[in-house]
């Protein structure tokens, strides 16, 4: 996770969340390609909620899920003649070791703001850190989350997308039937940014 005002970024910190989301998984899944051709296989990616719905200062992992999202779409078209299905698994919050590590990104993210960044970003910022630890501290277990996947993964005739955790299946609901403008509202009242 790479979270932050993206005014306030660095462009290196962007590029290695889309390195590690999008290129790293696209090499993963490419060299299984011919293996999972020949076993007429199953694609499982996790991917996250934010991917649809996308965070005030956690734009890089929401928009770096959200490209690999579009690219297991086209993999699904160019695959189905092979036998081989994409299934997205959208996780919600999950208390899987991330919270501590998430905490810690967030701390370091606003001690390094300048005196001007402070003042332009500094409270929406710690309102989100502080909103953000409390839905990651309280998120779905590691081994329902695992346990889900594994549902997806051996759901017959596969999902194209499954939620993960019942934080996720809501957002998948909203993002269905609200307009961009009440998702607006939604992503910001999520983050305590009302």
């Amino acid at each position: 996770m790479t979270p932050g005002p993206l005014e306030v970024l660095p462009l290196n910190a962007i590029r290695h969340e889309f390195e590690v989301n999008v290129f790293g998984a696209l090499a993963v899944v490419n060299s299984f390609l011919p293996a999972l051709r020949k076993a007429r296989g199953r694609i499982v990616q996790v991917t996250t909620m934010t991917a649809t719905l996308p965070f005030p200062f956690n734009g890089p992992s929401g928009a770096s899920k959200a490209a690999f999202d579009a690219l297991a779409a086209v993999y699904r078209a160019e695959l189905k003649p092979f036998g081989v299905d994409v299934v997205l698994a959208v996780a919600g919050n999950m208390r899987t070791g991330g919270p501590a590590k998430t905490a810690a990104a967030l701390k370091r993210v606003a001690d390094q703001m300048t005196a001007e960044q402070r003042e332009l970003y500094g409270k929406a910022f710690d309102t989100f850190a502080t909103t953000m630890n409390k839905m990651q501290s309280s998120g779905l277990d590691s081994v329902s989350a695992a346990n889900r996947v594994i549902e997806l993964s051996e759901q017959v005739p596969a999902p194209s997308r499954g939620a993960v955790g019942a934080d996720a299946e809501e957002v998948l609901r909203l993002v269905r039937e609200k307009s961009d403008a009440e998702q607006n509202a939604i992503r910001l009242h999520m983050v305590g940014l009302e």
